[in-house]
């Protein structure tokens, strides 16, 4: 399909059998390592980036990769990948220092992870889920999108999935039975595309990317209009384990984001970002997105 689409089938919240088929496979020769690695200074910091990023732009990955290796003193190696799950995987499984992930797994792993830090966007730490559909689509509401085409961002997305798929489980309905066709398009600037080209007659969009888009480059999005906005819920944080949390390394990068608007170097990442800072957030700001995926887990 264009764009690397993925056809729609009712996805697990992140598949435990990827989390533990990499346990199974090589937590053994990764496990021991950690510990010792953890006392040497000179190795790579991994961050992990999903596409909660905005895109993969090569002057931003090199403005923070160089903003955060003069914060934390350390050479920082920036691992990215295609779907969020892969990137969970990778960082429960203790591969990664911490990542750049979504609220919807934090929720789903909370017992396994703790809080590094939460962007701060127009001044808070929160953003929306958008509805969109084309310019040409006079629909008011979700109702009247019923039987059309649906784009998703990926299955492990809060803003590119769940929210829709919880505002539909109130009334018990399920995405693959309320739309036409729903397909996932592994990235939220693939969701505008698909629903701008009309591929899609809707989709359902992280509003931070579907904003910052408008801003930079107004012809993708100059064909799609917001149908609705969710309530405002804890925008995608940075997450490490809670045994890698205690760290020098993981408290030095926290200290990196946390401090980022302090310096000529952050703010230039920040303004790539488009985000106002980065801060220390408890975990109670992802309880609506925990209730979101309680209620959809519910109705099975």
């Amino acid at each position: 399909m264009p764009y690397g689409f993925a056809p729609f089938s009712p996805p697990p919240l992140l598949s435990r059998r990827a989390i533990l088929g990499i346990f199974g496979s090589g937590f053994a020769t990764f496990a021991a390592p950690q510990n010792a690695r953890a006392q040497d200074a000179s190795r790579d910091i991994t961050l992990g980036l999903t596409p909660v990023f905005l895109n993969n732009d090569l002057e931003l990955l090199a403005a923070l990769k160089t903003y955060l290796e003069l914060s934390v003193g350390q050479p920082v190696k920036l691992v990215l990948r295609r779907t969020y799950e892969e990137i969970t995987s990778l960082l429960v499984s203790g591969q990664l220092d911490a990542a750049w992930i979504c609220g919807y797994p934090f929720v789903a792993f909370r017992n396994q992870l703790e809080l590094v830090a939460v962007p701060v966007w127009r001044g808070k730490p929160l953003y929306q889920s958008y509805i969109i559909a084309g310019t040409g689509n006079a629909a008011a509401s979700i109702a009247e999108l019923r039987g059309g085409a649906h784009a998703f961002s990926d299955p492990n997305s809060n803003s590119g999935y769940l929210v829709t798929a919880a505002l539909l489980a109130e009334q018990g309905a399920r995405p693959e039975g309320f739309f036409g066709r729903v397909f996932f398009t592994y990235g939220h600037r693939n969701v505008v595309r698909a629903v701008a080209s009309g591929l899609a007659d809707s989709g359902s969009v992280d509003g931070y990317v579907w904003e910052v888009m408008t801003a930079v480059e107004p012809a993708m999005t100059a064909n799609t209009r917001v149908v609705r906005k969710s309530e405002w819920l804890g925008f995608p944080p940075i997450a490490t384990t809670r045994t890698a949390m205690a760290r020098g390394e993981v408290q030095a990068l926290r200290r990196g984001f946390v401090r980022m608007a302090e310096s000529a170097e952050g703010q230039r990442v920040l303004k790539l970002l488009h985000l106002d800072g980065f801060a220390e957030e408890p975990p109670a700001l992802f309880d609506a997105i925990s209730a979101k995926a309680d209620l959809v887990k519910r109705l099975g």
